[in-house]
């Protein structure tokens, strides 16, 4: 149990959280929720032991394994596999004794890595760190991969995978969903309700929340308060406890008017006196109940645009990517009208960012036509558009930037409406959030009055009260839009058709977001990533079918590839087995024997999955 006890915590000169007093048991899934600045990483930071409680106390239990996602990643030229099983201290450090010792035929030495394995159940490392990485969305191709080869993104997401790989007690995670394609993010968790450990994850995707959280800390005004069920439990019982609140709050203001009312009128006769003095020590013991205050709710707007044609935007028979070398999608038809509103699925690195791009004109299509109507109006945020603000400057000079016409007083009003008020307009963005920053970013694109929004993952920095402002804009938005975006809620809300984007190809996915993660849950795990599942007659989701027509995979090709997986298998489990035999250490020929076979044995697995994968990944 992790026991909070009038616990206190600052920031500077900021009092973050004061008065806390709650307990968190084994096996909770915790999500912690609260706008930005209202002390969610400092919590992290105190249960992690790199801060001090300012007052009161944190209690954990001794020897508690805590892991956590490292907030950078070093230009490691380790493999990916390698980096990721690393999070297994113990297992990989006897693997890698395993290793050198049979490479130096030291026998003696093979067999106590051979114990220490056989101690910590560790002959499954690889295979474990090989899931994980498959789960994140990593290609087989990719798993040898160094480190150092790796985007910044694709690196969050080794820092993700080398944190679940790490044995805990209590896993912490901030914002896990944030560099995930939708895909990931139905693996993640999936995973994260097998983990039998507690968890606590900082997290402003709702649906996420709702699948996987079984308690809510709720972090605002400096308290915390924890509620029990998923985020949608959590907010029915604030709710309510809101709406208590506040009948308490007036039924003691009315009391009050009652016991004031009679004081003031009897206070000065005497014969009254008595009951006069009574009535205001019951005054004085009165709870003071406070008022339900109410928050803000932050709204925005994207203007209704200037014009509005039918055929917007349109792609025929283009192949997209970034060179003859580079091409990423071929032959896409696609048309955007009027009122549509579309969703773009499929797993990071299989082209929708690159679809965006090529419909936005970023990238002119390799091959086959874009066509634009002349009065097309493009609203586009890309995943780079938050980091391409200029530093130094005001969110009053960037919109200047763009209407150097505009009087002061129309660019401080509207700045105002995307709550950036007052002296708030004037602030050098390099004091912004991030949140800040992309509400900004979303002013700038709103300010040109698109017809139609292209938006690539908009949500990365936004907090829920801005997802939810930005969700209720959008549905109001009079334009067409494409998104990519793993936030379900929000993508739920706005879009009312589907392609998805993978294996080289776009095609439509008849169904909604539920049957999309359903389809993702009953794929075998290793299964093709890129078949996009129909609907059957009945109208129910038919994860086998795909959606568009694609190369057969060869059935006796992939049963032969299974049956050597499981020939080896069985093979190098046999060969361990002998060296596990204390017996077999009384016959170094014998021992030296079986070391080499188990090395050779290694290496077909290792080929034979990989080949096994492909069949599968070409399916």
């Amino acid at each position: 149990m992790i026991a909070f006890r009038n616990f206190a915590l600052r920031r500077g000169e900021r009092l973050l959280l004061s008065n806390v007093d709650l307990a968190l048991h084994a096996g909770w899934r915790v999500g912690v929720v609260g706008r930005n600045g209202a002390g969610k990483s400092s919590l992290f930071a105190a249960l992690m032991g790199d801060v001090e409680p300012d007052a009161g106390d944190l209690d954990l239990p001794g020897k508690l394994r805590i892991a956590s996602v490292a907030q950078e990643t070093p230009a490691l030229p380790d493999s990916a596999l390698d980096f990721v099983l690393s999070g297994d201290a113990a297992v990989h450090a006897a693997l890698a004794m395993e290793a050198a010792a049979l490479a130096a035929e030291d026998w003696e030495a093979v067999a106590e890595a051979h114990r220490r394995l056989e101690e910590m159940h560790g002959y499954d490392g690889r295979a474990r760190a090989g899931r994980l990485l498959h789960g994140l969305g990593f290609p087989a191709e990719t798993h040898e991969k160094p480190v150092a080869e790796f985007s910044g993104g694709w690196r969050v997401r080794l820092n993700l995978a080398h944190a679940l790989m790490t044995p805990s007690d209590l896993l912490l995670l901030d914002e896990p969903t944030n560099h995930l394609d939708l895909d990931a993010v139905v693996w993640l968790e999936e995973w994260l309700k097998r983990f039998d450990g507690t968890l606590l994850v900082i997290s402003h995707d709702r649906e996420f929340l709702d699948n996987v959280a079984t308690h809510i800390l709720h972090l605002h005004d400096g308290t915390a308060k924890l509620y029990t069920g998923n985020y949608t439990d959590f907010e029915r019982q604030r709710a309510e406890h809101l709406r208590q609140q506040q009948i308490a709050h007036e039924k003691e203001q009315a009391e009050r008017a009652h016991l004031q009312r009679f004081i003031d009128r009897f206070k000065a006769k005497a014969s009254k006196a008595r009951q006069a003095q009574s009535r205001i020590k019951r005054l004085a013991k009165l709870a003071a109940t406070e008022a339900v205050r109410s928050e803000r709710a932050l709204r925005i707007e994207f203007p209704a645009p200037a014009k509005r044609p039918d055929a917007l935007l349109s792609l025929r028979e283009a192949d997209c990517g970034y060179g003859p070398q580079a091409r990423v999608l071929s032959r896409v038809t696609f048309a955007l009208q009027a009122g549509d509103r579309i969703g773009l699925l499929g797993p990071n690195g299989a082209g929708k960012s690159t679809l965006v791009k090529t419909l936005v004109g970023e990238l002119a299509p390799l091959q086959g036509e874009r066509r634009a109507h002349p009065d097309l109006r493009v609203g586009y945020f890309a995943q780079h558009t938050v980091e391409s603000l200029r530093a130094g400057t005001s969110p009053l000079d960037h919109l200047r930037a763009l209407a150097p016409d505009a009087s002061n007083q129309e660019l401080r009003d509207f700045l105002g409406k995307w709550n950036f008020p007052g002296e708030r307009a004037f602030e050098d963005i390099e004091t912004f959030s991030g949140g800040e920053r992309a509400r900004l970013a979303l002013a700038l694109i709103a300010w040109r009055r698109p017809n139609v929004l292209l938006l690539d993952e908009p949500t990365n920095h936004l907090d829920l009260d801005m997802r939810e402002a930005l969700a209720e804009a959008l549905a109001e938005f009079e334009g067409a839009i494409v998104m990519v975006s793993h936030d379900r809620h929000l993508i739920g809300l706005v879009c009312d058709s589907f392609w998805r984007v993978a294996g080289g190809k776009l095609g439509p996915f008849d169904g909604d977001l539920d049957d999309y993660a359903a389809w993702l849950r009953a794929r075998p795990e290793g299964g093709a990533p890129e078949a996009t599942p129909a609907r059957s007659a009945r109208g129910d989701v038919a994860p086998a079918l795909p959606a568009q027509a694609k190369p057969k995979i060869n059935t006796f090709k992939l049963q032969k590839a299974e049956d050597r997986v499981a020939r080896l298998e069985r093979a190098l489990a046999e060969c361990e087995a002998q060296l596990a035999d204390p017996a077999v250490y009384a016959d170094p020929g014998r021992l030296a024997e079986l070391g080499r076979t188990q090395l050779q044995l290694r290496a077909e697995l290792d080929a034979a999955e990989t080949e096994l994968l492909a069949l599968y990944e070409g399916a």
